[in-house]
């Protein structure tokens, strides 16, 4: 048996071309997907406030359910064991206004300078 010889155009693997190509790819597909990897991060911590505002309005309903409208709601009373209100660590909540009429309170996550607001209907805007 005589073995025969590889010649250059027999071998197996990919040119310097091939390489720089699949490079150059893969770093227009980076720099598409980390700014939207930065929007979608941005999104969700405004939804975290946006969330503890509806719970709290939820529990602040739940009190004057059992109360009367006029009653105050406030945070120590919406976090309270009967209305089980929690909010997360990185947000902060300040209750303004406490009875069902005059009823409002802010968000803000940590890492974010985005401010909600809850209005006494329990609608929830960006200042």
């Amino acid at each position: 048996m005589t073995r025969s010889k590889l010649t250059i155009s027999e071998e197996k693997g990919f040119t310097i071309v091939e390489l720089v190509v699949v490079v150059g790819i893969i770093g227009i597909l980076a720099a598409v997907a980390i700014p939207k990897f930065q929007q979608y991060k941005l999104r969700a911590m405004d939804a975290e406030p946006q969330s503890d505002l509806h719970n709290l309005f939820l529990a602040c309903k739940a009190y004057w359910g059992d109360k009367t409208g006029a009653s105050n709601c406030t945070m120590a009373v919406a976090q309270g064991a009967n209305y089980g209100f929690a909010s997360n660590t990185d947000v902060t909540v300040t209750v303004s206004g406490t009875n069902e009429t005059a009823f409002s309170a802010t968000a803000q996550h940590s890492a974010s300078t985005n401010i909600f607001t809850l209005n006494s209907a329990g609608a929830i805007s960006k200042l």
